[in-house]
């Protein structure tokens, strides 16, 4: 069984909001897979799915971002399941709108939401989908761009964004981090490890 976790805020007020594109992604997702009904259990809104025959939970934390730990430890507890269980969709700043990254563990990157989860679920070792919201205009504070919407431009690369992870969250489930990494990662990075490559071989050569 996995956790797929949507971190954002409850509240129609900042239902799209930068904070909230996991809760968006998550939702995409609940109906792409035809998921069940939405219930409360452990602080957070939860559906059950299936991914070929891996079980898996749909979870939207209801505690506000900076407390998503205290929904998602519980609910792992709750299921017996391990960290690498557990799979974090979430805002990051330090990538352009509508840019996504794919990885397995790593440090919260100053995101208060992941700080929560790693000091409630007692690891670093749970996978990140990580959704670019970009940088705060000049003269606006991080609190206001994360809670501001999209603007007019950036909505068209996150609904892109969003339909590009569908398949890669069954990916991770169904053949692990490292193959979604190698598929829907950025292109870019691809090609550099690439050129990197051949520059070595061509040294050797």
């Amino acid at each position: 069984m996995k956790i797929i976790a949507g971190l954002g805020n409850p509240g129609s007020e900042y239902a799209r909001t930068k904070h909230n594109v996991g809760w968006m992604l998550v939702d995409a997702l609940a109906e792409r897979l035809g998921a069940g009904d939405w219930r409360q259990h452990e602080k957070g809104l939860v559906a059950e799915a299936r991914i070929g025959a891996e079980k898996v939970l749909l979870v939207k934390p209801q505690t506000y971002m900076n407390n998503s730990g205290e929904c998602i430890g519980p609910l792992m507890r709750w299921y017996k399941l391990e960290p690498e269980d557990v799979i974090a969709v979430h805002d990051d700043m330090d990538i352009p709108a509508g840019m996504v990254r794919i990885r397995k563990k790593g440090s919260a990157g100053g995101h208060n939401g992941i700080k929560s989860l790693i000091a409630h679920i007692g690891s670093e070792k749970f996978g990140r989908v990580r959704i670019g919201v970009g940088r705060p205009l000049p003269g606006w504070s991080v609190i206001n761009h994360v809670l501001a919407p999209f603007s007019d431009e950036d909505v068209p690369k996150i609904r892109e964004a969003i339909e590009y992870l569908l398949p890669a969250m069954e990916c991770i489930v169904r053949e692990g981090y490292d193959m979604a990494m190698n598929k829907y990662n950025p292109k870019k990075e691809k090609k550099k490890k690439e050129k990197e490559k051949e520059r070595g071989e061509g040294e050797n050569g």
